[in-house]
């Protein structure tokens, strides 16, 4: 009989083989008509407990091809360091991922990859950054999820399995004192939802 470590293990080995080729196809994608920059991939540990959402890439993370590299990620990791929460338990995805697409239907084009990712990690709770991130969430019609309001600093069960806390966009957030005090107060909502999962 497997041990609870060795079933993780195997859990863990699947969802690294799923993200990887997750990854080959989103690196290959050539549905959006583009300036060509490379698409921006997750980052993070694939079976975390915490799944970060934002919209759509921003210059850093194109760059980087990375999810949160730049000035959102270092605001947010802070933020987990603040809170306590393990780095370990947390993983980040745009919407649209690459960050030169004006195309209107990019969003559609990139919700298949989302849901995957979504199906893959297997969050306990998706951090919904902004309401047009809320509105995308809500047109990927995850299988038996709830449709989700803009009630900013709430939880609230998306499906039977994941939690959602809405806060405002990170990257808008970033550059004038209020609009950050209002994304770390719906933010740490989070610490709270940590604190209270029980251990393993």
């Amino acid at each position: 009989m497997a041990r609870p470590n060795e079933i993780y293990d195997r859990y863990l080995t699947r969802a690294i083989a799923e993200i990887n080729e997750l990854t080959d196809e989103v690196l290959r994608c050539r549905r959006c008509a583009h300036a060509g920059t490379m698409p921006v991939i997750g980052s993070g540990h694939p079976l975390a407990d915490i799944f970060l959402l934002k919209y759509q890439a921003r210059p850093s993370e194109c760059h980087e091809g990375v999810a949160f590299f730049g000035r959102s990620g270092t605001a947010l990791m802070k933020s987990c360091q603040r809170l306590k929460i393990d780095p370990l338990q947390l993983y980040g995805s745009n919407v649209v991922k690459c960050g030169d697409v004006r195309d209107p239907e990019a969003e559609a084009r990139c919700l298949d990859h989302l849901r995957r990712e979504l199906a893959i990690v297997e969050p306990k709770i998706i951090v919904v950054m902004g309401e047009t991130t809320v509105a995308a969430l809500n047109s990927a019609q995850v299988p038996l999820s709830r449709e989700l309001g803009y009630a900013v600093g709430e939880i609230s069960e998306f499906t039977p399995g994941i939690e959602a806390l809405i806060t405002p966009d990170i990257d808008a957030s970033l550059d004038e004192e209020r609009s950050k005090a209002g994304f770390w107060r719906a933010f740490r909502r989070l610490g709270e939802w940590y604190d209270s999962i029980p251990p393993y």
